[in-house]
C-alpha cells in the first residue's frame, strides 16, 4: 500500500459526518482541518475537496489556510518525529555529518517520512540549546552532542 491511501485506514463515515456538521460555515475550516489531521497524520486532498465543498470555499482557500499554519501537514508523518538543528553553532559543530547519518540510517532523505511511517526527519534553524551543539530531538527527547558514530545507537531506542 502506498503512503498517500494510508489515510483510508480511518472511519471514512464518522469524518464525513464532522464535515458534514460544518456545511455552509467558512469559520470552521480550523476545526474541521485539525480533526482530519487528528484522524488521518495528515491532511488528504480528497478530504480538502471534501471540506472545500461542503463549507462553501474554494480549494485554493483552504489550501491556502492549511499551508499558512506549520501545524498542519499534507504528506504523512511518521510515529517519531526526528529534528536536526542546523543552526549556526550545530552547524559549526557537525550537524551537516549528523544529517548524512541519519539520511543513511533512515534511507531517508531531510523533510521525509520513512516507508514504513516510523520515523520523520526534518532539519531546523534554531532549537535553542546552541551551548550543547550539535542538537537533535526525537519526539520530546533531546539529544546533545550528537556525532555522527551515535546516531545508530539513539535509534535503537526507538525500534
Amino acid at each position: 500500500m502506498s503512503c498517500c491511501q494510508d489515510h483510508q485506514h480511518y472511519d471514512r463515515e464518522v469524518l464525513a459526518g464532522f464535515i458534514e456538521g460544518y456545511r455552509g460555515q467558512p469559520s470552521g475550516l480550523i476545526q474541521v482541518l485539525s480533526k482530519i489531521q487528528q484522524t488521518t497524520g495528515f491532511l488528504p486532498k480528497d478530504l480538502m475537496a471534501t471540506t472545500a465543498e461542503r463549507l462553501d470555499l474554494s480549494l485554493t482557500e483552504v489550501y491556502g489556510t492549511a499551508s499558512f499554519y506549520a501545524f498542519f501537514t499534507f504528506r504523512p508523518r511518521g510515529r517519531h518525529g526526528i529534528t536536526l538543528c542546523n543552526g549556526t553553532a550545530c552547524y559549526v559543530k557537525g550537524a551537516g555529518q549528523v544529517l548524512d547519518s541519519l539520511e543513511k540510517e533512515l534511507n531517508i532523505r531531510a523533510g521525509d517520512t520513512t516507508g514504513d511511517r516510523k520515523y520523520s526527519l526534518d532539519v531546523v534553524r534554531c532549537i535553542g540549546c546552541c551551548a550543547l551543539a550539535p542538537v537533535i530531538t526525537i519526539d520530546e527527547d533531546v539529544y546533545a552532542g550528537v556525532d555522527p558514530e551515535k546516531v545508530p545507537e539513539i535509534l535503537e531506542k526507538y525500534e
